[in-house]
């Protein structure tokens, strides 16, 4: 199957479809999967601050000490 882009003329409205080359193609896949490892990074990120942030609260509703870490995540 073909893959093509989308080239268009803003100037004079043209619109063009190209092929894509097997550069380019190799070059999508690669942004493609550096964008979903970013992705996952920052979802890992986001789930250990919100567990770490139910700790904290936990922590504090039964009177326990918080870490230095749990109680940083419930300043900022």
């Amino acid at each position: 199957m073909t893959e093509y882009k989308l080239i268009a003329d803003c100037a004079t409205g043209k619109q063009e479809y190209v092929a894509l080359t097997a550069a380019e193609i190799a070059q999508r896949d690669q942004d493609a999967a550096a964008a979903a490892e970013a992705q996952a990074a920052r979802d890992a990120e986001l789930a250990a601050k919100a567990a770490l942030k139910e700790s904290a609260k936990a922590k504090l509703v039964s009177g326990e000490p918080l870490t230095a870490e749990e109680a940083a995540v419930l300043i900022n």
